[in-house]
């Protein structure tokens, strides 16, 4: 969990960016759309195209990130999940082996 929290700033200032830069290409594209119609629109797909792209990329590191880290807590929950059935068990035969011996 820790490399999530150490990630997630940079993650997160990587899609400002990208939200930063689809607003200028957007504000480039609407100024030139004026003087060259069909060349703006083609460019515009581009842009587009690669922008959402990258945003894709960045969110699907975010979530393998993710992913791998609730895989290793799920790891760690079921060795405790074993270690507290070990003491239980251990427990109880304790308790077995001494209610055997006492005096009445």
């Amino acid at each position: 969990s820790n490399k999530i929290l150490q990630e997630a700033p940079t993650a997160r200032k990587a899609l400002l960016d990208n939200h930063s830069n689809l607003h200028k290409v957007a504000d480039y594209c609407q100024s030139k759309y004026l003087s060259d119609t069909r060349s703006v629109i083609d460019e515009s797909k581009a842009l587009t195209t690669q922008a959402l792209a990258s945003v894709t990329y960045q969110i699907n590191n975010l979530a393998t990130s993710l992913l791998k880290i609730l895989d290793a807590q799920t790891v760690q929950l079921k060795q405790i999940e074993s270690s507290v059935n070990l003491l239980t068990l251990v427990s109880s035969a304790y308790h077995h082996l001494t209610e055997g011996t006492r005096i009445s």
